[in-house]
């Protein structure tokens, strides 16, 4: 995986720098490469599929047009560049058997893979903003989430997202990478106060998030009719799933990360983290969600008529 170059063995072109990196990869054996490229080929079709079908679905259908399902779409764009960051290339590696990425090109793969992770978790802090103002203030709720202030919100998110991963890449490049065990031999103190202090601004989105999460789960427990707290669970249900499915495997991961593994496993799960949580969000969204299966459902049948009037 070239998202994560502390696995990564450098290849000396002289004393001061690298032309590439080897990437470790998840097996060696050459009967499980057709198996890999397989299930990745196909999990990767799944996902750009699926969150492909949410954005048709939000922008063809009326009833959708809302601030809840316009930040949805655009977790559905970035959970499909987030996968194409990563699967694409493991894919092409898996076929033409070759580790190697260019110096170049591991950054660059580096740099969008945490574009698109960080601006994951921005956009489920700014959905969990609209669930809470639409539970907790319903009678402000269309003053207080109107388009432009939506767009402010995503835009906002996406200048911050662009510069914060930009400098530490910067701050990458500076460095000579050398031995094996070592990967970088130049001085990181000032990678590591960036990153100390990235990790630490970044991490208030979250926390924010997580304050909007238990201000929404009091309301609701406030509710003393049954049929109240089924309808607002039911309006914020699908965002909790995907939070706790992208916040659970990650910090999951990265505790078990904290345990001597074999570097390969923890390839391996990190791999599977970053397929299967985009993969998993379009059926979440559309299993738990009557009005996306609406749209979905409308679409198609639009569709196929149109395909018959063609014919």
């Amino acid at each position: 995986m070239a998202a994560e170059p502390a696995c990564l063995e450098p290849v000396l072109r002289n004393h001061t720098g690298v032309s590439q990196f080897l990437l470790l990869g998840l097996s060696d054996d050459p009967d499980l490469q057709p198996l890999l490229f397989g299930v990745f080929l196909s999990m990767n079709l799944v996902a750009v599929l699926g969150n492909l079908l949410i954005i048709l679905a939000v922008n063809s259908d009326p009833h959708l047009h809302t601030p809840m399902y316009f930040f949805l779409a655009n977790l559905s764009f970035v959970d499909i560049c987030f996968i194409s960051t990563i699967v694409p290339r493991m894919l092409v590696n898996i076929q033409t058997q070759s580790k190697g990425i260019s110096y170049i090109g591991c950054l660059t793969q580096v740099y969008f893979f945490l574009i698109f992770t960080v601006m994951d978790s921005f956009l489920l802090t700014v959905m969990a903003y609209d669930r809470f103002v639409a539970i907790c203030h319903p009678l402000r709720y269309m003053v207080i989430m109107n388009p432009r202030f939506c767009g402010l919100l995503v835009l906002m998110c996406w200048l911050i997202i662009f510069w914060v991963p930009l400098i530490h890449i910067l701050l990458l490049r500076r460095l000579n990478f050398c031995t094996i065990l070592k990967v970088a031999c130049s001085d990181i103190l000032i990678n590591n106060i960036f990153l100390f202090v990235a990790t630490a601004l970044l991490g208030v989105f979250a926390l924010i998030g997580i304050l909007f999460y238990s201000r929404i789960v009091s309301s609701l427990m406030r509710i003393s009719s049954a049929a109240g707290k089924y309808k607002a669970f039911s309006t914020c249900g699908s965002h909790l799933s995907v939070v706790s499915l992208f916040y659970g495997t990650g910090v999951g991961i990265y505790l078990t990360s904290a345990v001597t593994h074999p570097p390969q496993r923890s390839s391996i799960a990190s791999v599977m983290y970053a397929v299967l949580t985009p993969m998993l969000n379009p059926f979440i969204y559309s299993l738990r969600n009557k009005d996306v299966k609406g749209a979905l459902g409308r679409m198609l049948i639009e569709l196929s008529l149109q395909q018959r009037v063609e014919w």
